[in-house]
């Protein structure tokens, strides 16, 4: 099975997300996407594959969303995708494709869902987090 995610290495989930995805048998395709972010297109596809629009792929955390006034409602999905591709961190993380589907996986045992080896055992998050499956 092929599998991309998008990710970030300074984050706790999008780590814990790549490890579960190892933990299944696969190595996936890692986009470090601060260093290599999607194109305009990729972006939108995402979106679109993920289900919940574009507003779904924004992060508020740790970047600059308030400052830009992302929070405006009244905002398109081309202005949302404009910040995105000129402030890369605005990317919510992680993004995993597989054959399966697509899924910003928060919190990280989403991964689960579209992987076609689920059952990796007992799993321990970082912070200790126990997931166990079977």
């Amino acid at each position: 099975m092929s599998i991309t995610i998008y990710h970030n290495p300074s984050c706790g989930t999008s780590r814990n997300t790549l490890a579960m995805i190892r933990a299944s048998g696969v190595e996936p395709e890692i986009i470090e996407y601060l260093k290599t972010p999607p194109t305009r297109e990729k972006l939108t596809a995402l979106a679109t594959s993920i289900g919940a629009g574009v507003r779904a792929l924004l992060r508020e955390k740790g970047t600059p969303f308030a400052e830009l006034g992302l929070d405006d409602l009244s905002l398109s999905d081309e202005a949302l995708i404009d910040a995105m591709l000129q402030h890369p961190i605005l990317i919510n993380r992680p993004i995993v494709v597989t054959a399966k589907g697509v899924k910003l996986c928060r919190p990280s045992e989403l991964v689960l869902d579209i992987l076609d080896n689920p059952n990796i055992g007992v799993f321990i998050k970082e912070d200790g987090e126990v997931v166990n499956k079977q």
